[in-house]
This record gives structure tokens, sequence and C-alpha cells, in this order.
């Protein structure tokens, strides 16, 4: 196999990592946020894998680190009241 044809096989199966990194994050804030906050979610999450310092075609992407840092902007942005029971404990 040539090396462009071990590159390219290499960003399709990146790619496809994306795909299903970024689905479970919008379906995941879904459930729990509704579509709206989804939605930002979303732009959030791309917004965050173009702040990556690894080069479009690498080889190794951390997709897991785009999602805490996209969860981290729906965390400033949604407040989530929390129950008595929990203040009570602490």
């Amino acid at each position: 196999m040539s090396d462009d044809l071990f590159s390219l096989s290499v960003y399709d199966g990146q790619m496809q990592i994306e795909e299903c990194e970024l689905s479970a994050f919008v379906r995941a804030v879904t459930e729990l946020y509704g579509p709206e906050q989804a939605r930002i979610a979303e732009k959030d999450w791309l917004d965050e894998c173009d702040l990556m310092d690894d080069p479009p075609r690498s080889e190794i992407r951390d997709w897991h680190s785009v999602t805490i840092a996209a969860s981290a902007r729906l965390a400033d942005r949604v407040k989530v009241p929390v129950p008595d029971r929990m203040l009570s404990a602490a």
C-alpha cells in the first residue's frame, strides 16, 4: 500500500471517529438540555475542533479533548439548579 493510500485510510478512520464523537455529544446534550442547546453545543464542538493544535490530516487526534472543551462551554452557559438534598449533604 502506498503512503498516500495509507494516509487517506488513516484520515478516513479519523473522520469516522470524529463523526461518532460529535454525534454522541449532540445526542447527549439533546437528551439532557434540548435541541436548542444541542445546536449551540454542536457549533461549540466544531469550533473547539478547529482550535486543535494537531494538523487536520494528523494520524492521531484527541476527539475526547474536543468534547471536554465543548462540554465546558456548555457548563458555562447552562446553569442547573442543585437539589436541596445535595446542599444539605455538603
